[in-house]
């Protein structure tokens, strides 16, 4: 394709408003522009690279079996009504009704048309297994479309569908998609990381998500190197703290404190006593005030469960350096849950909040599982009082529960091991649904015995967009992107310096016709414009390979840059195909 000819848009500032390296690279370099929020157009070279990630992703879906088809975004309620999501959703969904008033939803996932056709096309064990799968556009009225496309409303997905005889045979179906996955990725030229995820609306009890690492990334993870354990913060359990909280107490710290100055010695954590803590609401203000370190006290929380109808306040614990996973809490709850008011835990608990206690309360409690041994400081339930000498045995009622968000520096929960963290794109994500679709949806087959059971599913989707803005992400420098070979726009940017010398435009002409028929994609550069310019845009757009024709085109040389590393040499025009191909098979 000649430059002269193509919708190349590049801009030199970055937009207004873009934080993400990805979402400013993409709009200068002339890839995508913005329609609306969380809606954007794909031009001619950001297409490319979408169709690039296509088909590598249709080469290892067809590698392991899948059978590709289309399914519609249009689909009627009445779907989403059998399997239940249909109000188990809520405004991310765009719902319509259509001229004869039938509810309609433009669809977020396909799991129910899957499920509609299996209940009508699979009868028999015979049958099974089935992999399905599809290139399909999703809309998701995002709540907070940012970060170009990263976070879209509108957005393209790879989504498969395994169909088994039994959750036995949907661990294999599962393992030939983590196969499948594994090679895309790396395709792609990413540097990625299964990990353990939460399920959420999906359903089902076992779902992974493929992580690529990025400092802007909108997720955390935290993993250990020793035994490779890796989950996304919303689902990672640490391990047990090796001792309990006295055995860290800064006897410096201590007596240098106000509460230790006013009456002469240190606070004894393991003693039970009320302590005077006048004006100390926060955990920061009391540990600063008796001398304490943080992961000395219990962090009381009274949260009020959502379920609809009346219900009764819950007392919740967690370490005081430690904070509140919300969606663990949930899981422990069976429902979701929003913070007390200060009159509803004055009207639960008595007191204000601040001074709030587990020792005594009337409430039920919920703890965070570290805190079974240990003593610890906590609200008296007593205006201006904290207490000494607090443990959970004081708590008959406690059920414990892992309530924390996990942060890198803490034990593993497998091994000997440290996690460490990390900023992530999700890009892909993996579930073991089992029965949750096909039950209420009637998918069902008949056994080698002729007794009906239900069909066990797997869902298993890619975001395109998710991964270009990934490989962006990961590969880009202070001059643009720096595309990996197998899903940049094209590999070869040709550049002719001089567009009036006769000799280099023959030589480059030559040449572009010359690659093309060799199997390299080769955007040119054949502008009448200042070579800085077209310099400037080589490198923006980020091709692996750029072959600039310049003043040596006379003796039959050219200059060869590797995009990514910025070598140049100058290669001979008969030997300038072998070296594309050695540059293109590292990039």
């Amino acid at each position: 394709m000649r430059v002269s000819q193509l919708l190349l848009p590049t801009v030199k500032e970055d937009p207004a408003g873009a934080e993400a390296v990805s979402h400013k690279l993409m709009i200068r370099a002339g890839l995508v522009r913005q329609l609306a929020a969380g809606i954007y157009v794909f031009l001619p070279a950001g297409w490319r690279v979408m169709q690039k990630i296509e088909q590598i992703i249709r080469e290892e879906m067809d590698a392991i079996g899948c059978q590709e088809m289309l399914m519609p975004v249009l689909q009627p309620a009445e779907l989403w009504q059998e399997s239940g999501r249909w109000d188990a959703i809520g405004e991310e969904m765009f719902r319509l009704k259509d001229r004869k008033r039938t509810d309609m939803a433009l669809a977020m996932t396909h799991e129910e048309v899957v499920t509609w056709l299996a209940a009508r096309e699979i009868h028999s064990y015979k049958q099974l297994p089935q992999l399905w799968y599809h290139f399909q556009t999703k809309e998701r009225d995002e709540a907070r479309p940012k970060s170009g496309i990263l976070r879209t409303r509108e957005f393209i997905m790879k989504d498969s569908y395994s169909l088994d005889v039994s959750e036995e045979a949907l661990q294999e179906s599962y393992r030939l998609h983590v196969g499948a996955y594994d090679r895309i990725y790396e395709r792609c030229g990413l540097s990625f990381m299964m990990v353990e995820g939460d399920s959420g609306m999906m359903g089902g009890e076992i779902s992974h998500e493929y992580m690529a690492f990025a400092d802007a990334g909108e997720d955390e993870i935290v993993f250990c190197r020793e035994c490779g354990y890796a989950s996304n913060v919303e689902t990672a359990v640490a391990g047990a703290d090796p001792e309990p909280p006295a055995s860290e107490l800064s006897p410096t710290g201590a007596a240098d404190a106000p509460f230790a100055e006013a009456i002469g010695a240190p606070v004894d954590l393991l003693a039970e006593a009320e302590l005077d803590t006048p004006g100390c609401r926060t955990i920061e203000q009391v540990a600063s005030y008796l001398g304490l370190p943080a992961r000395a006290f219990v962090k009381a929380l009274v949260v009020v469960p959502e379920g609809g109808g009346e219900v009764r306040p819950v007392m919740v614990l967690v370490r005081g350096d430690h904070e509140l996973n919300e969606l663990k809490l949930e899981h422990a709850l069976g429902g979701p849950s929003r913070m007390a008011t200060p009159e509803e835990v004055l009207a639960a608990q008595g007191i204000e909040p601040g001074f709030v206690g587990p020792v005594p309360t009337p409430l039920p409690v919920y703890a965070d599982e570290v805190l079974r041994l240990g003593h610890y400081v906590a609200g008296a339930n007593k205006a201006g009082f904290h207490r000494s000498g607090v443990t959970l045995e004081q708590v008959p009622q406690a059920v414990f529960a892992d309530l924390r968000d996990a942060r890198p520096g803490d034990p593993c929960a497998r091994c000997s091991g440290d996690l460490e963290g990390a900023r992530v794109i999700e890009v892909g994500n993996i579930f073991q649904l089992g029965p949750k679709y096909s039950v209420p949806m009637g998918a069902t087959f008949l056994d080698e015995d002729g007794k009906e059971r239900p069909i066990v599913m797997g869902s298993y989707g890619i975001g395109l967009a998710r991964i270009a803005a990934a490989a962006v992400e990961q590969h880009h420098d202070d001059n643009g992107i720096c595309w990996p070979a197998g899903i940049a726009p094209f590999h070869v940017h040709l550049v002719l310096v001089r567009a009036s010398d006769a000799t280099q435009r023959a030589l480059a002409d030559d040449l572009y016709s010359q690659l093309g028929a060799e199997g390299f994609e080769v955007v040119y550069d054949d502008r009448d414009m200042s070579p800085g310019i077209k310099f400037k845009d080589a490198d923006l757009l980020g091709c692996p390979a750029q072959v600039v024709v310049g003043k040596r085109a006379a003796e039959g040389f050219v200059e060869l840059k590797e995009r990514a590393g910025g070598e140049r040499r100058d290669v001979p025009v008969a030997e300038l195909a072998a070296a594309l191909t050695a540059l293109l098979g590292q990039a």
